[in-house]
Parts: C-alpha cells; sequence; structure tokens
C-alpha cells in the first residue's frame, strides 16, 4: 500500500486558502488578513506542494478554484472552525469560565458559609458544573489522591495529608433534641450535660467523624457516649429527634432546618475550624478560582452561621 504523505501545514495556510477562494484574489485575501500579497501567495504554494495538487487557476483578474480546489474547501472549512471552537472551549476551560468541578462536603449546602459561596460562584462562573459528595476527611483525602475530587471541604485538619489545607470558617457546634427535653430551658450546654443522653449518628462517611469527635470529647470527662446509628438521611434523624429517641450534634449551618418538635442548644466552647484542601498537582482552573473565592469570602478565625 502506497503510504500518504505527512502532512505539515498551518492554520495559517488554511486562513489563507479559505480567504483567497472567498475573495478570488490573493491581493484582497491579504488585505482581510492583514499581510503582504506574497505570504498568500507563498502559504498557498506551500499547501500546494504538501497536498500534492494545484488549489488555483491564476489568471489576470484573479484565482479560481481548481477541481481539486473546490473538493478541498469544504474540508478546509470545517476543519478550521473545529479547531477554533475547540480552542475556545479550552480556553474558556482555562479562563474558568466553563468546565467541572467536583467538591467534598462534610454537611449539607442548607446555608452557612459553604452555601454563600457557591451562590457567589456561580454568579461568576454559570458555566462551570459542580458536583457535591458527601464524606468524612478520610473519604475527602481518599478522593483527592485518586484525582476524583478537586477539592473539599472538611472539619479541621488533623488527619496527616500532603495537600494543600487552607482554614476558611468556623462553627459553633449544637445540640438538636426533642422541645420539651428537660436540657432545653437552658441558653447552652455542656458535654457534662450531653454524658447521659443517646446520640443519633448516621453511620459511614460523616457518621464515622462524628462519633470519633464524640468519643474524643466525652472521653476527656470520664465518660463513654451511646450511639443509636440510624441508616437514614439528616432530615429524618431530626425526625427521630423530635420523635424523643435520642439528641443528635449539629453545626451552626445546619441549625436553619426546622422540625416542628426539634430545639437547638449550643454547647459552650464548641468551634470547629472548617478547611479547604486540595492537592497542589491540580491543574483544574476552576478549582483554583472557587479556592480563590473563599480564601476572599473567609476570614479565619472568625465564626460563619
Amino acid at each position: 500500500m502506497k503510504q500518504l504523505p505527512e502532512l505539515r501545514f498551518e492554520l495559517r495556510h488554511l486562513r489563507s486558502f479559505i480567504a483567497a477562494a472567498e475573495h478570488g484574489s490573493f491581493r484582497k485575501a491579504a488585505d482581510g488578513l492583514q499581510v503582504q500579497e506574497s505570504a498568500i501567495s507563498r502559504r498557498i504554494r506551500d499547501l500546494e506542494d504538501q497536498i500534492g495538487a494545484s488549489l488555483f487557476i491564476r489568471h489576470a483578474g484573479g484565482v479560481i478554484l481548481t477541481l481539486a480546489g473546490q473538493r478541498f474547501i469544504d474540508r478546509a472549512r470545517l476543519a478550521l472552525s473545529q479547531l477554533e471552537e475547540g480552542a475556545r472551549e479550552v480556553g474558556a476551560i482555562g479562563r474558568a469560565e466553563a468546565g467541572h468541578l467536583r467538591v467534598g462536603l462534610f454537611s449539607s449546602l442548607a446555608s452557612g458559609f459553604v452555601s454563600r459561596l457557591f451562590a457567589a460562584y456561580d454568579d461568576r462562573h454559570p458555566n462551570v458544573e459542580v458536583s457535591f459528595q458527601e464524606g468524612s476527611t478520610v473519604d475527602h483525602l481518599l478522593l483527592i489522591n485518586k484525582s476524583q475530587l478537586d477539592l473539599a471541604f472538611t472539619i479541621g485538619n488533623r488527619q496527616p495529608h500532603p495537600y494543600d489545607a487552607h482554614e476558611l470558617w468556623r462553627e459553633q457546634v449544637f445540640a438538636a433534641m426533642w422541645d420539651a427535653h428537660p436540657l432545653g430551658a437552658r441558653s447552652e450546654l455542656s458535654w457534662s450535660d450531653l454524658a447521659h443522653e443517646a446520640f443519633l449518628v448516621r453511620p459511614g462517611g460523616p457518621g464515622d467523624e462524628v462519633r470519633e469527635y464524640l468519643s474524643l470529647r466525652l472521653n476527656e470527662i470520664g465518660r463513654r457516649p451511646r450511639f443509636l446509628i440510624q441508616n437514614i438521611g439528616r432530615y429524618s434523624l431530626l425526625g427521630l429527634v423530635a420523635s424523643r429517641r435520642g439528641v443528635a450534634p449539629m453545626l451552626a449551618s445546619e441549625t436553619t432546618i426546622s422540625i416542628p418538635g426539634v430545639i437547638y442548644r449550643p454547647i459552650a466552647g464548641e468551634i470547629l475550624p472548617f478547611f479547604a484542601v486540595a492537592s497542589p498537582k491540580n491543574d483544574n482552573p476552576a478549582a483554583r478560582t472557587l479556592l480563590s473565592l473563599a480564601r476572599t469570602l473567609g476570614r479565619p478565625g472568625s465564626a460563619h452561621s
């Protein structure tokens, strides 16, 4: 089988060919592209040498396409159009005007700093598709390591990892309880107040982190927490709180969830720092713009509800 010639022409060759075909003149094509006529002539000659066929018939009034040129013009236009469209799409991704962003969350987007952050981000970058995944810090670090998450918002920064971590905001910890609970008369609670309560938690993901956190706090006062693990969603968990089956730890941003029969009381001194964690090797422009916006909106050391 005869080996096809290797083509080495550039976009400027295609643009010059298309311009000459549309204008019927090398001179007019040169004016349109703002180059010398000799440049157009040279590019057409190079293109013809590469292809191995004459593309134009030269005459005193200008040029007209040969049969080969007529066959080639539509393909040249299509190729140039696709390349230019591809360049625009990639450029938009590079400027974070478009693209896909994968974000790990510990809690919901119901309210608070994260909700405000993504409302502002969506206003600035409406063509970036954002997908969210809930999980624990360990879950998120594993997914970042596998390049399956671009960025994660985590509680604290105790887990060892090689990634960049930026403290963005802090949140008060609350206890959700039924409205007639004896502790409901207090304006704030201590861990000693909650030592004998049954804690309703969810399995896996954030639930594991919640249990670890509660165990740490109660062990500090010589108590062991009693957990009732419920494989249900956050709203359903609060429904169990309303039915007096136990109490549930909540973040300030989650206390906007209104469930009949449920009240929230702050736990004194329990303010948790939240971090944005991302790999320095992640080259997703959308992740960089999100992190930049988050650092602008966040004020480390302050509490956001």
